[in-house]
């Protein structure tokens, strides 16, 4: 599948077959995810991979912020990974002289190109995924043991598609870019 077909055809899927994905398949796509680019290459994105049903349903019903939605989505899923980055690391420019940004946010920036990533792996092995934003990460974080110099970013359901979700309209090129002169 080229690039460009894998970006237009892969969807944010919420119902799964009744089946676990292989683990030795889910570490062939972080094996992939791992060349997202990086600051620096720090390569700050870890993964925890998820396929324990019974944690699968506590975070449903702890750590989602009561989001329905989220919590049904969860609690169909057969596997999820909670993508985390290590703090403290990327968008750092002190190595080069310079004054780093007081909001610096690049590791949320590192993070969605690995998120990202990690969905078109997985879409190109035949997997499924959905990324939730609606999370409640220290309850995560707490849930799965994470490591002190980690933080959540988002969790990525994923399982083998129960049905290809239609596309949702798009908006034309001209209504979401310009072009600047002086």
């Amino acid at each position: 599948m080229d690039a460009i077909t894998m970006i237009k055809e892969r969807r944010s899927v919420r119902k799964f077959k009744d089946e676990k994905v292989d683990r030795e398949l889910m570490r062939e796509i972080v094996d992939i995810a791992k060349w997202a680019p990086s600051w620096v290459n720090y390569q700050v994105a870890r993964y925890t991979l998820i396929d324990n049903e019974e944690v699968i349903k506590e975070i449903a019903n702890d750590a989602v912020k009561g989001f329905v939605y989220n919590m049904d989505t969860l609690k169909n899923a057969k596997g999820v990974a909670v993508l985390s980055f290590v703090k403290g690391k990327s968008g750092k420019l002190d190595q080069y002289g310079l004054e780093s940004s007081e909001n610096n946010t690049w590791e949320v920036f590192d993070s969605g190109i690995a998120c990202q990533t990690f969905c078109l792996a997985a879409h190109a092995k035949g997997v499924g995924t959905c990324i939730m934003g609606v999370i409640d990460e220290k309850t995560i974080a707490k849930i799965i043991n994470l490591p002190e110099e980690e933080t959540v970013a988002a969790l990525i359901v994923y399982g083998y598609e129960d049905g290809h979700p239609a596309p949702s309209k798009r908006k034309d090129a001209d209504e979401i870019m310009r072009f600047f002169d002086r």
